[in-house]
């Protein structure tokens, strides 16, 4: 039996107001969980370099790494003992030293369109604000007109840029915006029309694979659909060969004991797109699943959609 971890636990997250509410989600369930006085857990920001800088696309300047580095540091220094992520924004491929222990029940996976009661609401040449290279090639390939500007920032900065005029639109996370309160902002928008990023509406929380007591007492938040799902989506993301440059989206869902992975991949100017789903029983493997779909996808995209993957 493990013994239990020195008390208060550190909790490592990034600055942000949604990565501390996030924070703050986590830490609840810990309570619930295992009985703790809310004094035993001690929220840690961590400043990381995504964070700092604000005005080039996140794929120009080191990618997802830019949200994880300096919390792996962190961890691996000692200074936190666990630190929450949203796992969208975490790397396929992680440190052999860094163990994702749980996967907090998962959230609204849909994207909210601000600006607009719907895509086809939007005016004609309407400026689309996002950093993001799937959003962008998504709403080129429903609304050609449109026209994409680099908008990049927390919840607050992009909500202003709409309200200001700035930008037409643009496109947040239902979860993230549910998580701060704001539920009714924006129109959500079916997954049929705009399929999610992989792992959006994900919380995920990592530890260093040594740290046998602290992945125990995080263990009991796992919430096993959620983490079969985000796992099949992982490695779709690596079969794929799929990175921040990359228009990609995936999602998988269970019901009635069967996962259904669905998965889309684009021109970065939406004009050539092609989209497969695959279904299996949800007790096989959710990575054998994801893998075979990323195949079926590769080989039946065009040689264009081809070059962006890393085959």
């Amino acid at each position: 039996m493990n013994p239990p971890p020195a008390l208060p636990l550190r909790l490592g997250t990034r600055g942000s107001p949604l990565a501390l509410a996030q924070a703050e989600l986590t830490k609840a369930a810990l309570i619930a969980a295992h009985g703790l006085d809310p004094a035993d857990i001690l929220i840690v920001p961590v400043k990381t370099t995504g964070d700092k800088v604000q005005d080039r696309p996140l794929a120009e300047i080191g990618g997802k790494a830019l949200w994880t580095k300096e919390l792996d540091r962190a961890l691996a220094a000692g200074d936190i003992d666990f630190a929450v992520h949203s796992m969208k924004d975490v790397e396929t491929i992680r440190p052999a030293e860094i163990a994702i222990a749980a996967i907090l029940p998962r959230a609204d996976v849909r994207d909210r369109l601000i600006g607009a009661q719907g895509v086809e609401d939007l005016s004609e040449g309407a400026r689309i604000g996002t950093s993001s290279p799937r959003r962008a090639a998504q709403m080129l390939a429903l609304r050609p007109d449109c026209r994409i500007k680099t908008l990049r920032g927390n919840v607050a900065t992009r909500l202003a840029a709409v309200e200001t005029g700035a930008v037409d639109a643009t496109l947040l996370a239902a979860a993230g915006l549910d998580r701060l309160g704001h539920g009714e902002i924006g129109a959500a928008i079916a997954t049929e029309t705009l399929l999610p990023a992989a792992q959006q509406g994900a919380i995920g929380i990592e530890t260093l694979a040594e740290r046998a007591e602290i992945r125990a007492l995080l263990g009991a938040l796992d919430d096993q659909a959620s983490a079969l799902c985000v796992a099949a989506e992982r490695a779709f993301l690596f079969a794929l060969g799929a990175d921040c440059h990359s228009p990609v989206a995936a999602l998988a869902e269970i019901a009635d004991g069967v996962m259904t992975v669905r998965a889309q991949i684009l021109t970065p100017d939406g004009s050539d797109a092609v989209a497969r789903a695959a279904s299996a029983q949800a007790g096989d493997d959710p990575e054998k699943i994801a893998q075979d779909l990323a195949v079926t996808l590769y080989e039946g995209a065009s040689p264009a959609l081809r070059a962006l993957f890393a085959w």
